[in-house]
Formats: C-alpha cells, structure tokens, sequence
C-alpha cells in the first residue's frame, strides 16, 4: 500500500486527541495514531518528537520520566488544561475546513 501523506497541521491535532484518553510515551502515540488510522497514518519520529517539544513549550501538555511497558526510561506526556482548549479549538477549526473541502466535492 503506498506512504499516505498526513496532511499539514494534523499532528499537533491527532496527538492532542490521542492524550485526551490519558497519558502515553512518545512511541505509544504514534502506535495510537497508526492504529486508529487502521494503519494508514505513520508518524515518524523526525515529525512526532519535534511537535511534541512545540506542544511542550506552549504549555498544551506536561511530561514526565516514567518506566515504559518494556521496562524503558520514557518521557510520559499528559494533556494540560490548556491542551484542551486547544484541542476544542483545533477540532473546530478542522471541522469548518472539512466542511468547506466537502462542500466543494459536492458542487464542483
């Protein structure tokens, strides 16, 4: 099956989502994301660790050291309150695109 591209802007949204469940190490996001995808979406770890330091900075998740499943030092991210706003407003802001793309698939 071919790479499928993720479209830009829609990680910081996917990660989000996924800690809105609970706590994951960075490894366990990405496996979420790929999952719920049904595989289609992959997140490499040149994009994941970088959004999540960005994510970090401005306050939308905490993180903390932790022993992973595997008995691995992991860094454990935790959506903030913040986060969830932020993801309420990145939901929405996906919603009115999606719309609008739909709407121009039907009427073009």
């Amino acid at each position: 099956m071919p790479k499928t591209e993720m479209p830009s802007g829609a990680l910081v949204l996917l990660i989000l989502r996924v800690l809105r469940s609970g706590s994951l190490h960075g490894y366990a996001i990405a496996q979420r994301i790929h999952s719920l995808s049904s595989d289609v979406l992959r997140v490499e770890e040149g994009a994941l660790y970088p959004a999540l330091q960005r994510i970090l900075l401005k306050g939308w998740v905490t993180a903390e050291w932790g022993i992973s499943e595997t008995k691995r030092k992991v860094r454990f991210y935790r959506l903030t309150p913040e986060g969830r706003k932020q993801l309420e407003a990145e939901l929405s802001g996906y919603d009115r695109v999606h719309e609008a793309i739909q709407s121009i698939l039907r009427t073009a």
